[in-house]
């Protein structure tokens, strides 16, 4: 246990989801081509916050029309043929699902949601930092009972800022009544965004496909273990 933990900050995709990174892998077999080279692509160097279209439809700077059209000009330039960002979301979906159909294999992340009841039940506030896209706000808020288990939702197409800019973290603690760094503890599946985290002095968890190790450090950390 950690002495003073008082909020937990957690991202929404690959965290109560699968991550969109492993559909994004085989969207890049599908297509024939590296999955390193496809991310790069796609994302951009996901652990800086550029002027990459993909960095600037999380921060809502322009819509998802307008960034299909730009991704699939720079995957054609790069010799990726056959790219749309139809086809990655479609990836992503299936992915989703065939990951919840081998239970056997992955955590069921219903598990997750249970981990911020007994956070909220042990006295510490949650909130979510989330990159995300302005078109798929309502979408993504009806996954789970958002609006009953967070007091803050920092969504970088709604704030203009995206992780992981220190500045999108800073946000959520001063939501949360001016917490400090070392009052909170954040997970994500991206470890840039963990190590940015860790850099300003959160306690940062790194999510991966199986959740199970994150929830365990996590309850250890807040003393619910």
């Amino acid at each position: 246990m950690i002495a003073n933990i008082k909020a937990v900050l957690w991202d929404f995709g690959g965290v109560f989801t699968a991550s969109p990174f492993t559909g994004l892998h085989k969207y890049a077999e599908s297509l024939g081509v590296d999955s390193k080279t496809l991310q790069e692509q796609v994302f951009g160097p996901y652990e800086q916050d550029t002027d990459h279209p993909w960095h600037r439809l999380e921060r809502g700077e322009q819509t998802m029309d307008a960034t299909s059209e730009e991704l699939a000009t720079l995957a054609e330039s790069s010799g990726i043929d056959g790219f749309t960002l139809d086809g990655f979301f479609q990836s992503m979906r299936l992915d989703e699902s065939r990951r919840l159909d081998e239970i056997d294999k992955q955590a069921d992340r219903s598990a997750v949601v249970e981990m911020v009841r007994k956070l909220k039940e042990a006295g510490i506030r949650n909130a979510i930092i989330t990159n995300n896209i302005a078109e798929f706000r309502k979408e993504w808020r009806k996954m789970i009972p958002v609006d009953e288990l967070f007091e803050e939702v920092v969504d970088s197409s709604a704030e203009g800022i995206r992780k992981p800019n220190p500045a999108i973290y800073y946000l959520a603690l001063e939501r949360l009544g001016g917490l400090a760094p070392q009052d909170a503890v954040f997970l994500d599946d991206a470890i840039s965004n963990v190590e940015a985290a860790r850099n300003l002095g959160i306690y940062g968890i790194h999510v991966k496909d199986d959740p199970t190790p994150a929830m365990e450090e996590l309850a250890q950390v807040c003393g619910l273990a």
